[in-house]
């Protein structure tokens, strides 16, 4: 075959280190604009971007030449990195070392984008540990919890 074609979509969920609540006021849909701007230039689609004050969410459209850790360390470094150069009361921001990336069938993209789009209703009664270790099990995903939180 002379081509190569991909449909691979993904749930990308990673927060600020130690789950500081920094993704506040204007910095969080700018952010989310910065992540769709970093896709586009990777060869990936943001599809959906949301989350709360500690922790993202990203469902990103997964280009064929793209390596999910690639692209989720560019995503991370960028996106600080903008951070601290436009937002000058930003200088600590950071992010997590790890992240969590789920694969999202077709049929399923409406409900991600709805479940991403819901965080801030979401997490009055889940706390983001208690979600992701949700999505471990959901993928059945080994863990152990004494080393999933920095």
């Amino acid at each position: 075959m002379p081509q190569s074609f991909a449909s691979l979509t993904c749930h990308v969920i990673f927060s600020t280190k130690n789950r500081e609540p920094l993704i506040i006021g204007e910095l969080a849909p700018r952010i989310y604009e910065y992540v769709g701007g970093i896709c586009r230039e990777t060869g990936n689609v943001l599809l959906a971007a949301g989350g709360t004050p500690d922790h993202v969410h990203l469902l990103i459209s997964v280009g064929k030449q793209t390596s999910i850790a690639d692209l989720v360390r560019t995503i991370k470094a960028n996106a600080s990195g903008w951070i601290h150069k436009t937002f000058a009361n930003q200088g600590g921001f950071a992010w997590q070392s790890g992240y969590g990336a789920f694969s999202v069938s077709l049929s399923n993209i409406d409900g991600v984008t709805q479940y991403i789009a819901n965080q801030s209703e979401h997490h009055r009664t889940k706390s983001f540990q208690e979600e992701f270790m949700e999505f471990l099990k959901r993928h059945n995903l080994q863990y152990n919890e004494q080393y999933l939180w920095e």
